[in-house]
């Protein structure tokens, strides 16, 4: 019985479509919270956002109770060597899409405020160039095909 249930709910979340949030041209799809592993004080936020106005539109500002920082980030190839850095924004061109990814631009959150389990929703508050925010409940998910994010690919920056 407990199979077939198990069974059941994983057909029905197959079958849900991805949750979207949509306000004044913008909307984010398919959020989610990279799982790692307990102890860890990183994590990264991804999502698509994509944009229908007729203006470029850039996302200024993230925030979540779930950790004490949270930055907008993106990979960088320095002389060879991959690196993580923060930005001021991630631009989301007019009628066009940004997707936040493992190895690109996403929302770093350091210093979790509690561990994470797989199924776990974190809040996330994106704020965007023109004033409006957006809340988005992220959830929490096994990635096993992305590389690891380890600690110390942030331990020379300074938060």
């Amino acid at each position: 019985m407990r199979r077939v249930l198990i069974g059941l709910s994983l057909l029905l979340c197959a079958t849900l479509p991805p949750t979207t949030y949509a306000d004044d041209g913008i909307a984010v799809q398919d959020p989610y919270v990279r799982l790692v592993p307990p102890g860890a004080p990183t994590t990264g936020a991804f999502m698509v956002i994509s944009n229908s106005s007729a203006a470029d539109r850039k996302l200024i500002r993230a925030a979540s109770p779930a950790a004490k920082t949270v930055e907008l980030h993106t990979h960088l190839n320095e002389n060879g060597v991959m690196k993580m850095r923060p930005v001021p924004d991630i631009e989301i061109k007019a009628g066009g899409r940004t997707e936040l990814k493992p190895g690109s631009y996403h929302v770093m959150l350091i210093d979790m405020t509690k561990p994470l389990q797989e199924g776990d929703e974190v809040p996330i508050d994106l704020t965007f160039d023109d004033g409006s925010t957006q809340h988005i409940a992220a959830p929490v998910r096994r990635i096993q095909s992305a590389p690891a994010m380890p600690a110390a690919a942030h331990g020379g920056m300074k938060h």
